[in-house]
């Protein structure tokens, strides 16, 4: 009768942790490679990843090890590591715990990183002065990033519910991997050609030196210098800097804050226009009465005169300047009203009553606002708000466009 031996994972995984604790040749070893993915937890505690050009290893090195480092490690050094191998049983995975650690340089990527970085700065890439201001309020906001993940669902929210009549122009592309720089830098210029399109961000979540490389790539960065509209950078999470940061008009420390630097809020800038308005009657207000008041002196002063010709010649010159007056006020009114004017016209075409006056249209179901067909199968019922009212609806056919 055949038997079988039958083990448990915790089992399995013991047993290989003592085989390998066990075997003399992964006992003191040393391992020469390159930080990437360097995390120094609250505990004291460090993990990395340790690799050469064709192979990678996690690595972890506890708080006592790690007191005694006369260097702080950082993702792009090649150090030399001595320690063991063994296995983290609750997970089941292979790794390298390090005892010692020296510093052999800095990796390769970092290299031509920090290379890069000074040919740019020295043809003034970044330099300040060229910097270009961000819109008070931008018609639309274009965006170069990812259209699956959570970036583009984080920007979009933040930026609807502080202004939710500014638009946003989504161009996809891929954030990492061969040819993504290319891709980044073809979504900027683009971008940058589309005239409802005021301010540009382009964004990615966070990650290693490595994941983050395409926004280090030249083509990108020329691109971005070349813009005519400002470009936001937003890569990563705020310990995180690429070339990309250094050339665009301004930096973000993380997408969503991006899109709170880009849109203004709707109710501040009411605000702001009805402090305007306010100041601008106080100054007509105030314009006014120290032009009657002269007006009174110099009148006064005429009566004061007794030859009848210089009387009428001083009376003539008065009526001219109080017609100067007069029409540099109307004008001056003039000119702040249309002013005044634009700027309402410009946020109440911004605001939602507007886009649907428009002909666009405002699709819930359940709830809950739609924003993509991939949200509805045939049979859903839903609601479509409209400028005028509503209407409840019913999928028959869902059909999404291909990007």
């Amino acid at each position: 009768m055949n038997t079988r031996l039958t083990l448990t994972v915790e089992e399995l995984n013991e047993y290989v942790r003592k085989s390998l604790a066990g075997d003399p040749m992964l006992r003191n070893l040393f391992l020469r490679g390159e930080i990437s993915n360097f995390k120094r937890h609250v505990s004291g505690h460090l993990y990395f990843t340790l690799k050469d050009e064709k192979s990678a290893i996690q690595c972890a090195m506890f708080r006592t090890a790690a007191m005694g480092l006369t260097f702080k490690p950082a993702d792009g050094m090649k150090v030399i590591l001595r320690g063991s191998v063994g296995l983290y049983v609750k997970a089941g995975s292979y790794q390298f715990y390090a005892e010692g650690m020296e510093e052999e340089g800095l990796g390769e990527i970092h290299l031509r990183m920090e290379a890069l970085k000074k040919k740019l700065q020295a043809e003034g890439l970044f330099d300040v002065s060229l910097k270009k201001p961000l819109p008070l309020l931008p018609r639309g906001v274009g965006i170069a990033t990812s259209k699956t993940g959570a970036v583009i669902h984080d920007m979009t929210r933040v930026g609807w519910r502080r202004h939710p009549g500014v638009p946003f122009y989504l161009y996809p592309v891929s954030v990492q991997g061969a040819g993504a720089a290319k891709e980044i830098a073809a979504a900027v210029e683009a971008l940058d050609r589309l005239d409802q399109v005021d301010v540009i961000i382009v964004a990615r979540g966070g990650g290693s030196l490595e994941d983050l490389w395409e926004f280090n790539e030249e083509v990108l960065a020329r691109a971005i210098f070349n813009c005519q509209k400002p470009v936001v950078s937003a890569v990563g999470h705020e310990t995180d800097f690429s070339i990309s940061d250094f050339v665009a008009d301004l930096r973000a420390p993380t997408p969503s804050a991006a899109a709170e630097l880009v849109v203004p809020q709707r109710d501040q800038l009411l605000q702001t226009v009805d402090k305007l308005q306010t100041r601008m009657r106080r100054a007509c207000e105030m314009t006014l009465t120290d032009r009657a008041a002269a007006l009174s002196d110099l009148t006064a002063r005429i009566a004061r005169q007794t030859p009848e010709k210089q009387l009428g010649v001083i009376t003539e010159r008065v009526q001219g300047i109080i017609k100067r007056i007069a029409l540099l006020y109307k004008q001056a009114l003039e000119q702040k009203a249309r002013a005044l004017s634009e700027l309402a016209l410009r946020i109440k075409a911004a605001s939602p009553g507007a886009t649907l006056a428009r002909g666009y249209a405002i699709v819930r179901r359940g709830g809950s606002t739609v924003q993509s067909v991939t949200l509805l199968k045939p049979g859903d019922l839903f609601t479509v708000t409209l400028a005028d009212g509503s209407a409840e609806a019913k999928t028959i056919r869902v059909h999404k466009e291909e990007s």
